[in-house]
C-alpha cells in the first residue's frame, strides 16, 4: 500500500491549483478540503495533470511510471469525485485533466445531491475558506460570474442584447445537465441556507457529457432546460452564467442566502458578479405598493418610499427578480442601462484572472 501523501505534497497541489483563472490560494482549510478531495495517491497524480491540457493515459503513466498498473483506476476514481474530467471523443483516446476550484472541485462533488458525513465536512471546510481566503479569489480580477436578466421582465424584449438571451444560447449547444446546486447544500450542512430547491444547476458541452457520464448529474433537454430556469424564476432564484463573450458553460440559478459568490459579496463587500447590462426602475404611477419588489430583490436594491417602490440603480444588478409579481400592471420592469458593457472576451478574462 502506498504511503500517505505528506504536507509537503497538499501543499505543492494547492500551489498547482492556484495557477488557474479560477485558483485557490493557500489557506489551513485549503489542505484540509484537499487531503479529502485528493487522498493516497490521487494528490501525487493530480500533480502531474494540467488544468488546460489535456493528457491521454500513455502521456501521464510516462511521468508517474510507477503507478502504470493502477493508474487507469485511480484516474476513474478521481473522476468520479469530482477532481478530474475526463472526455473520450469519438475515434480518438480518452483524456484526462484536472478541474479548477470554479467550475470544477468546489462544485462537483456536490452536484449529486448526497448527504454524506464527507460532504458535510467539505460543508463547513468551504464555508470557513470562503471567509478565510476564497472569497477574496472569487472577487480577484473579473468576475467569474455575471447576471443574466429575465428577458420577460424587459420594457421593451426587444432590447434583449445577443450576449443575455439565455434561450438562443440553449439553441448553440448540444449537450445539457442538471445537478444540484452545491451552495444550498453546503449551507444546510453548516445550519443555514433555505428551502429552494436544490436541482437548478444547469451544465452544457463537455462539462455536461462528463457529469452525466460519471452519474453525478442527469441529462436533459433544451425544453427541460428552459422549464427549470422558469421555475427559478418563480421561486426568485438570480440566473448567472460565465462572464465571458460567447462561452456558455453553466447557468447557476442562485439565492443570496446560500450562493458562495452572493454570500462574499454581502458579508464582506466583494466585488465577485458582474451585474447585467440593465436595470429596474419603477413607473410610479402604477405601483400599488405591494412590496413583492422589495421582498423578492436579492440584493436589498428596493425600498417602499412615499407609497411607491424605489430603485436605488447604484444596487441594482438588473436580474429582473423584482419584475414577475408585481402587483401594479406591470410597474417594475428592467431598462438597458445608459452604458452597455458586454462580457469581456477570452484573452481579456485570461488575461485579468491568470496569477502571474
Amino acid at each position: 500500500m502506498a504511503a500517505e501523501p505528506s504536507e509537503e505534497t497538499y501543499r505543492r497541489l494547492a500551489e498547482h491549483l492556484d495557477r488557474a483563472h479560477a485558483g485557490a490560494p493557500m489557506s489551513p482549510y485549503l489542505i484540509e478540503i484537499l487531503k479529502i478531495l485528493y487522498p493516497g495517491e490521487e494528490a501525487d497524480v493530480a500533480l502531474h495533470l494540467e488544468i488546460y491540457s489535456n493528457k491521454t493515459l500513455d502521456e501521464i503513466t510516462s511521468s508517474v511510471p510507477e503507478k502504470a498498473d493502477r493508474l487507469r483506476e485511480i484516474l476513474s476514481q478521481m473522476a468520479k469525485r469530482g477532481t478530474v474530467l475526463t472526455v473520450q471523443k469519438p475515434g480518438k483516446e480518452r483524456t484526462y485533466r484536472l478541474l479548477p476550484s470554479v467550475v470544477g472541485f468546489a462544485e462537483v462533488p456536490f452536484l449529486k445531491g448526497e448527504d454524506t458525513p464527507e460532504k458535510r465536512k467539505l460543508s463547513q471546510l468551504w464555508r470557513s475558506y470562503l471567509e478565510d481566503r476564497f472569497g477574496e479569489e472569487l472577487a480577484r480580477g473579473i468576475p467569474l460570474i455575471r447576471v443574466i436578466p429575465i428577458a420577460e421582465s424587459l420594457e421593451d424584449t426587444s432590447e434583449v442584447l445577443p450576449f443575455d438571451d439565455i434561450a438562443e444560447k440553449l439553441e448553440k449547444v448540444s449537450y445539457l445537465a442538471v445537478g444540484h446546486c452545491p451552495c444550498r447544500q453546503m449551507a444546510r450542512n453548516t445550519g443555514e441556507g433555505c428551502d429552494h430547491p436544490t436541482e437548478r444547476c444547469l451544465h452544457f458541452g463537455t462539462l455536461a457529457q462528463y457529469l452525466v457520464e460519471q452519474g453525478i448529474a442527469r441529462r436533459i433537454s433544451k425544453e427541460e432546460a428552459l422549464e427549470i430556469l422558469r421555475k427559478a424564476t418563480e421561486e426568485g432564484l438570480v440566473h448567472v452564467c460565465d462572464n465571458l463573450e460567447g462561452h456558455i458553460r453553466t447557468i447557476c440559478n442562485c439565492c443570496p442566502c446560500c450562493c458562495a459568490f452572493f454570500r462574499a459579496r454581502t458579508d464582506y463587500g466583494l466585488h465577485t458578479l458582474s451585474k447585467s447590462n440593465y436595470v429596474a426602475r419603477v413607473e410610479a404611477e402604477y405601483c400599488t405598493a405591494c412590496g413583492t419588489c422589495e421582498e423578492r430583490c436579492p440584493v436589498n436594491a428596493i425600498s417602499l418610499e412615499g407609497g411607491t417602490a424605489e430603485v436605488n440603480e447604484n444596487l441594482c444588478i438588473g436580474c429582473g427578480i423584482c419584475t414577475p409579481t408585481c402587483q401594479g400592471d406591470e410597474a417594475i420592469r428592467l431598462h438597458v442601462r445608459d452604458e452597455v458593457s458586454p462580457p469581456p472576451d477570452l484573452q481579456t478574462f485570461i488575461s485579468a484572472r491568470l496569477k502571474t
